[in-house]
């Protein structure tokens, strides 16, 4: 029983972890894919024509995304320390 209940808490962290790098590496994908085909067509390989706009990007994306990033961190958290005398035994 304590061996499916790490192996639950293992697969909920990969959900939490999932879910909380999804909102900042999509839209950084996206805008990498956008810029790379503009410098395909233009055929500029300036390597921070393709950091600013990530990094903006992503900046942005923690600033809409952080709060809810930072209830579910600290739920999850929550949690965990509530598991630890049913994981110790």
């Amino acid at each position: 029983m304590q061996q499916d209940m790490v192996l639950s808490l293992g697969q909920k962290m990969l959900e939490v972890t999932a879910m909380l790098a999804g909102p900042l590496l999509i839209p950084a994908l996206i805008i990498g894919l956008l810029v790379g085909m503009f410098q395909a067509a233009t055929q500029i390989n300036e390597m921070t024509l393709s950091f600013i706009p990530k990094l903006a990007i992503v900046g942005i994306a923690l600033v809409i995304f952080g709060p809810w990033m930072l209830t579910t961190l600290i739920s999850f958290t929550r949690e965990l320390y509530e598991n630890i005398p049913a994981l110790i035994g």
